[in-house]
């Protein structure tokens, strides 16, 4: 039992060492292809440097089962190019004890990654919020307040944060009565929503009898600026400690939230997603070779693999998001297929 917690702890040092190195030479590449990016649209290198930040914590959840997939499986080849496993084998462990500190990383990484990562990113990212971050029609945004003293609707070109508050630039808004007849009709270029209500500085007011007033106006409502928010964030924007009573809170008022209950499955089941890509880095890695490991190949076929694998996990997401298949099912079904695919071929690949 001693020599194989010594052994565990080795093979997990030297997993993380094979992650840490894909996920440095990705996120450098990324960065650094960013940050020229966006260098030329930001008024100093320091700015250019935290939105390149920012970008890349966005990136992270897209390469992070293809970063494990690569790194169990160059942990691999260094341990068969150095013979370490011929080591490993003849101190009694079977290929799937070998396999399991594997397994315990890729948890620990999807674990760390949904419950740390992802609200950091989100934390950072949701001050830097623009209409790009809402769901537009006819490319435009759309807010409409009904009530016991009727109906506001509102559309504008695009959207701002300003500290606590949001400012909608290009806005027309309608005033209409309870039995939908129009009272007002209010064009501004600038539209301010605080707690407090709407207001604007120099706006144009159209009553029902056809006359035209410039005057500053403003009128109280629901709406505020954390429920426009938590109206129209999309579910990668809301983060996996608030999911839940997120959802909660949307269903309580009608709003359809399928689409954030499958960001949430996805985050729950992140750890088992990324067991599964170890599972099938290991799987690649099988070899009855020793010497002149061809590793470039297997490698190559494994990207492939990680390709097809990413088209299967979309397709069931987005089944899962259309309700063709219930939210949890599309998550869990895709990595255990893959589990379930590499645990055949490692038990009829005779490794010893």
């Amino acid at each position: 039992m001693f020599r194989q917690n010594i052994l565990t702890k080795f093979l997990l040092r030297r997993f993380f060492s094979g992650i840490g190195l894909v996920m440095l030479i990705v996120c450098g590449i990324i960065f650094a292809v960013t940050f020229v990016e966006r260098l030329p649209s930001n008024p100093t290198a320091l700015s250019a440097l935290y939105e390149s930040w920012v970008r890349l914590l966005e990136y992270v959840p897209l390469f992070l089962p293809l970063a494990v997939f690569m790194g169990t499986l160059l942990t691999s080849y260094n341990l068969t190019k150095s013979s370490e496993n011929i080591i490993i084998s003849s101190a009694g462990l079977s290929p799937f004890q070998s396999t399991r500190p594997f397994l315990i990383g890729a948890f620990l990484i999807g674990v760390v990654a949904s419950t740390v990562i992802n609200p950091y990113s989100v934390k950072i990212s949701s001050n830097n919020i623009t209409s790009d971050h809402l769901r537009l029609i006819d490319n435009k945004i759309w807010l409409r307040e009904s009530s016991a003293n009727g109906f506001i609707t509102m559309n504008a070109k695009s959207m701002h944060k300003s500290g606590p508050d949001l400012i909608f630039e290009k806005t027309t808004i309608y005033i209409q009565d309870p039995n939908f007849k129009l009272k007002n009709r209010i064009s501004a270029d600038k539209v301010l929503l605080s707690d407090s209500g709407l207001s604007a500085t120099d706006a144009f007011v159209w009553s029902n009898d056809d006359k035209v007033i410039k005057t500053n106006w403003q009128i109280p409502t629901l709406l505020n600026p954390q429920t426009v928010l938590d109206r129209y964030l999309q579910p990668d924007q809301i983060s996996f400690w608030q999911l839940p009573n997120f959802i909660h809170r949307m269903e309580s008022i009608g709003v359809p939230v399928r689409a954030h209950r499958v960001q949430l499955w996805t985050l729950l089941f992140l750890p088992l997603t990324m067991v599964s890509m170890a599972l099938l880095g290991v799987a690649f890695s099988q070899t009855r070779q020793r010497r002149n490991y061809s590793f470039g190949v297997k490698f190559s076929l494994g990207i492939v693999t990680c390709f097809a694998v990413y088209f299967l996990i979309n397709m069931f997401n987005a089944l899962g998001t259309t309700g063709t298949l219930p939210p949890i099912l599309s998550i869990i079904a895709p990595p255990l297929i893959i589990i379930a695919g590499a645990g055949i071929f490692i038990t009829s690949f005779d490794t010893i």
